[in-house]
């Protein structure tokens, strides 16, 4: 479990925020008064974040968060100043963020962007700039805020890592730039990345209007003029990572089924093309869960629930990345095998139906759960996919009608 340090001499302070940080996140937390007591922590654990106090006892004058940052740790400072060229001077290290400790508000605060550095883990930016500097200094301040990062030194490199990293979450791009410039860059992205997939942020140190006016009429998201403030850099990236989020979220709230987390029919009707795009050889298949109306009358509906997770479960770890499960009504799943052939697709069902023979589940009332599953599968060819999934359906029904907990194909 990963660990956070608070460094606070105030006590009472910092046992509220350890409990607030142990109850609302999955943290384990530990507390110094000292810098003494910290560095004894520091030697013994590695830490995801450490909250450092400005001034404590024995190091009153910012002594802690210079030996918390050489020890190449994340830091959050903690202060009672309001000392503005103070403040100036500390926000110049290499510190996440500069809080001040003045009541409710700040611990909810610094609970909130823990959260948001936990996900920053999961996205990816890439810096587009012609300055090597820049480059190296804009690195440093995302990959402080725990973002991956990769860089490059104009557009035309930038969209050859847009084909080698489809995951990439935010573009941040100069606008003066060799090859392939800023604007140049930000249509072309646009061409196959809408808003809702990938974030663009622009830099421009023009202080013309029309051209920030222009990058978001050609797609932008956002745009950061050149000289900027680390707390404003950090901001805006953190503001539309979180945007992008929210949009999945909404998104797959749409196309997913709630229980499982699986797409829907929804997904389903409306993105077969999309299912299907650059696949060579696919695979249609159609699975079931055996007897599931008597499963249902005898079980309650948080047990049947949890038999549906465990095979959406099994369907997903037996199929690839490149593979689309699909949960369609009921106990209905219907996947898509991408790049395959009618050996290696059978050899995958197989598998998942011994290991859904295999599981065992107990219900909400401690009773046993045991259920077997049968697939009916199909090779897709030149005809409508409709159709390929109206044959799979139909083999899926030769197999119940043959007992069930079986594969047949056509």
């Amino acid at each position: 479990m990963n660990r956070i340090l608070i460094v606070e001499d105030n006590k009472t302070l910092a046992k509220l925020i350890a409990k607030k940080i142990s109850t609302e996140l999955n943290f384990e937390v530990d507390v110094a008064f000292k810098l003494s007591e910290a560095k004894l922590y520091l030697k013994r654990y590695k830490y995801f974040l450490v909250l450092v106090d400005l001034n404590l006892p024995d190091a009153p004058n910012g002594e802690s968060i210079d030996y918390v940052l050489n020890k190449g740790c994340h830091a959050i400072v903690l202060t009672g100043s309001i000392d503005k060229e103070f403040r100036e001077k500390i926000i110049k290290k290499n510190i996440i963020d500069y809080i001040h400790k003045s009541g409710v508000n700040d611990i909810n605060y610094i609970i909130d962007t823990i959260k948001r550095l936990q996900k920053n883990q999961t996205h990816k930016i890439l810096v587009v700039d012609d300055s090597m500097v820049f480059r190296k200094y804009m690195k440093e301040l995302l990959e402080n805020l725990f973002y991956k990062v990769i860089t490059v030194a104009h557009g035309e490199e930038a969209i050859g890592m847009l084909s080698t990293h489809p995951d990439l979450s935010l573009v941040l791009t100069d606008y003066n730039m060799p090859v392939m410039n800023g604007l140049e860059l930000t249509k072309n992205i646009r061409e196959n990345h809408t808003k809702n997939e990938l974030s663009i942020i622009a830099l421009s140190s023009n202080e013309k209007d029309d051209i920030n006016a222009q990058f978001l009429k050609d797609g932008a998201n956002d745009y950061i003029q050149k000289p900027f403030s680390k707390e404003e850099f950090s901001c805006r990236i953190n503001n539309s990572i979180e945007a992008l989020e929210n949009i999945n979220l909404i998104t797959n709230q749409t196309n997913r089924d709630t229980r499982t987390g699986l797409y829907n029919r929804r997904y389903f009707l409306n993105n077969t093309d999309k299912i299907l795009d650059d696949a060579q050889g696919v695979a249609v298949a159609m699975v079931s869960i055996d007897n599931f109306e008597d499963m249902a009358k005898n079980f309650d509906a948080p047990s049947v629930d949890k038999v549906l997770i465990t095979l959406s479960n099994i369907l997903t770890s037996a199929t690839s990345y490149q593979d689309v499960v699909i949960k369609l009504e009921d106990d209905e799943f219907c996947i898509v095998l991408k790049n395959t052939n009618l050996y290696s697709a059978l050899e995958t069902l197989n598998s998942a139906v011994v290991e859904a023979k295999n599981a065992i589940l107990v219900s909400t009332k401690d009773e046993k759960i045991k259920f077997t599953i049968s697939a009916g599968l199909t090779m897709h060819d030149e005809d409508e996919f409709k159709d390929s999934v109206n044959q799979a359906d139909m083999m899926l029904h030769n197999a119940k009608q043959a007992g069930g907990n079986q594969v047949l194909s056509e």
